[in-house]
Order: C-alpha cells, then sequence, then structure tokens
C-alpha cells in the first residue's frame, strides 16, 4: 500500500567516470539510454518509485549544474522535488540534506534512498521488496539495506555479510567489505552468507537522523541550523554556504559500517549497478561470437568476447582481437581490457590532470 508518509530519495549527481568516455561531465549516464530501452536510467528510476510512493513525494537530488536536465527528462517534476547540490561531497551529505528536508516537511516520513542509474530487470518484484522494506522501517528502528545474491565474484562490488538466522526475510548485517579482491570475492561467493551491497536503503526519517547525530556529528549540526529553513526562500542562500565546508564522505562509510542498527533484505530482482563497461555487457544481447555491440557501424573479424559501443558514424573494425572493451564517444576512443576496467576511473582522473576538463 502506497502511504502519503512514504518518500524516495534519487540520488543523481554522480559523473559516472567508469563509464566514460559514453558519460561525460555535462552529460553523464544516468541522463543517457544506455541500454537502448526508449528511457534514460533516471527516467526508469522515476516510473519505478512511483509503484511504492507517492509521486510528488519523490525527491531528485542532483548537481546544481544537472537540474535543466532533471526537468527536461522527468516530465511535470516540481521544483520542491528537485534538490540542488551546490558542490559534490559523496553520498552522506547528499543523503542528510535531502533527509532534513524532507523531514520538516512531513516528521513521520519513511524513506527509500535509491541511486539513479541502476538496472532492475524484474519490477514486480522490486516493488514488492520496497513495499516490504518500507513497512519494516516504519515499525522498526532499522537502517535497512537490500543485497543481492552474488552469482559471480565480482571485484566491482561492495560485500555485505549477514548473521544466519533461519527463515527471517530481515537479517541483521555482520561486516561490510568495499571491492575485495578476486580471491576474497572468490571466498565470499562459496561461503554463502554474503550478499552484494546494492546501495539501497530504507529507513525512517527519525532513524537516519539520529544515525547522522550518532556517527557524523559535524554533518547533522551543519544541516540542523537549517530547521527553519527549508522549504523557504532563504534555503539556497544556507545550502550553498554550508554544504561545501561537508565532509566528503559516503553513507557506507560514514554510518552503515558503524552503526549497530544495520539490517539487510536478501533480494532477487535483476539488479545491476551499471558502473561499469563489464556489467553494461551482461546484460546485452550476444553475438556467436559473444560480442555485445551498441551501434550500427561496427564491424567484427575473428574477434570474441568484446564490448563495442559506438555513437557516431564512425566505421569501426575490430580484426583478431578477443576481450576488449571499444568505445567510441565523440572526440574520444577507447581502447582497454576488460578485466582491466576498474582502471577507466584512474585514466579519466589522469587525462584531467593532464589535458584539462575538455575530453572529460
Amino acid at each position: 500500500m502506497i502511504k502519503s508518509n512514504y518518500f524516495c530519495i534519487i540520488m543523481a549527481g554522480g559523473i559516472g567516470s567508469r563509464f566514460w568516455p559514453m558519460s561525460r561531465a555535462n552529460y553523464p549516464k544516468q541522463f543517457l539510454d544506455i541500454l537502448g530501452t526508449g528511457e534514460t536510467l533516471i527516467q526508469q528510476t522515476f516510473k519505478r518509485a512511483s509503484r511504492f510512493c507517492p509521486e510528488e513525494n519523490i525527491m531528485v537530488v542532483t548537481n546544481k549544474d544537472y537540474v535543466p536536465l532533471v526537468k527536461k527528462q522527468i516530465t511535470g517534476i516540481k521544483e520542491d522535488q528537485i534538490i540542488a547540490e551546490p558542490a559534490r561531497r559523496n553520498t552522506a551529505p547528499c543523503i542528510a540534506y535531502a533527509s532534513f528536508r524532507i523531514m520538516s516537511k512531513d516528521p513521520n516520513a519513511v524513506m527509500v534512498v535509491a541511486p539513479s542509474d541502476h538496472l532492475i530487470e524484474k519490477e514486480d518484484s522490486f516493488a514488492e521488496v520496497m513495499g516490504f522494506a518500507l513497512e519494516t522501517a516504519e515499525k522498526d528502528q532499522s537502517l535497512i539495506t537490500l543485497g543481492m545474491k552474488p552469482n559471480r565474484p565480482d571485484t566491482g562490488y561492495g560485500y555485505i555479510q549477514f548473521m544466519d538466522q533461519g527463515d527471517a526475510r530481515v537479517k541483521k548485517v555482520r561486516t561490510f567489505t568495499e571491492k575485495p579482491d578476486l580471491e576474497l570475492a572468490t571466498k565470499f561467493l562459496e561461503s554463502g552468507d554474503f550478499l552484494w551491497n546494492s546501495g539501497i536503503f530504507v529507513w525512517s526519517g527519525k532513524t537516519i537522523l539520529h544515525a547522522l547525530e550518532k556517527h557524523l556529528p559535524e554533518m547533522y549540526q551543519t544541516f540542523d541550523e537549517g530547521q527553519d529553513i527549508y522549504l523557504t526562500d532563504k534555503e539556497k542562500e544556507f545550502i550553498d554556504r554550508a554544504y561545501p565546508s561537508c565532509k566528503n564522505i559516503s553513507i557506507d562509510y560514514g554510518i552503515m559500517e558503524k552503526a549497530d542498527n544495520v539490517h539487510v533484505i536478501p533480494s532477487d530482482f535483476g539488479w545491476s549497478d551499471l558502473g561499469t563497461w563489464g556489467s553494461l555487457y551482461t546484460h546485452i544481447p550476444l553475438d556467436k561470437e559473444n560480442n555485445a555491440v551498441v551501434g550500427k557501424n561496427v564491424i567484427l573479424s575473428n574477434s570474441r568476447d568484446n564490448m563495442i559501443s559506438v555513437s557516431g558514424e564512425k566505421l569501426v573494425v575490430l580484426q583478431g582481437v578477443d576481450d576488449l572493451i571499444v568505445v567510441e564517444k565523440g572526440d574520444v576512443i577507447l581502447i582497454c581490457k576488460k578485466e582491466e576496467e576498474q582502471e577507466i576511473k584512474q585514466v579519466v582522473n589522469n587525462i584531467k590532470f593532464e589535458k584539462g576538463d575538455r575530453y572529460i
């Protein structure tokens, strides 16, 4: 049942540098139709959220530079549903700001926090899990995360270890591990008590504010000073001044790994964070040589297991190569070994240092 105090915070401020060069600073991946479905990732996320909370209660938190893109892509969204960050400070400040603002609107709010760039294949199952999670969070003072059963030892995901509580649907979290190496990820997979961390959270407003006060007291104090300012014409001036002073830290490191009231709901709804070209490879139809191709102007000869994305009119020919990521976008061509795709983010940082922002 959709309740009037259910809210969803969609985080849409990231650059998506591991999806470079398709994802660029002025047009990041959440605003792209990565999968060729006719809808961008943020449009899909907004539509999914409307299945478990009132549409007017869906808040999009994004960088101030992306506000025009949000307005363009989400038809009918209101000004007070877009929360503009004046600076990039990771997920903890983003969630803290949105939570304080929502609590000013509804002190009994229960919230879902969801990234804007994930793939959900089983939408009915997802909506059912979210409904259950919201009901649980409304009754219990728990910080809830959704965990996905891993099917491979992926080193690009964070992992959650849960305590064995029999058939209980909600399980207490034992540990978090961020992006282990292959050997450790393989052990996690074999143990059976580890899940992928989806980065989707559910909690009541009161519970998350209490956690912020306990574990990130300086950040809590920063936003608490705006209690009488949120939803007024003075909010922007306050946030422009206060937000850049916040510590750059994720909600995982800042709260979830420290709190003792964290629980996980093991779930299966066809989830992928689409964080890398390799994750996209698993969701695109393959040709007989296991090549995944996005774009029309591509010729392959004696080439296998490649991920190719072509956006322009250039003819791209691959001859006698295997296990590569090849991406053409505007003035950039990326060629990378699939097993080394985690290095793309560092490559982007190096390019920015050497060439400036032109190619980023």
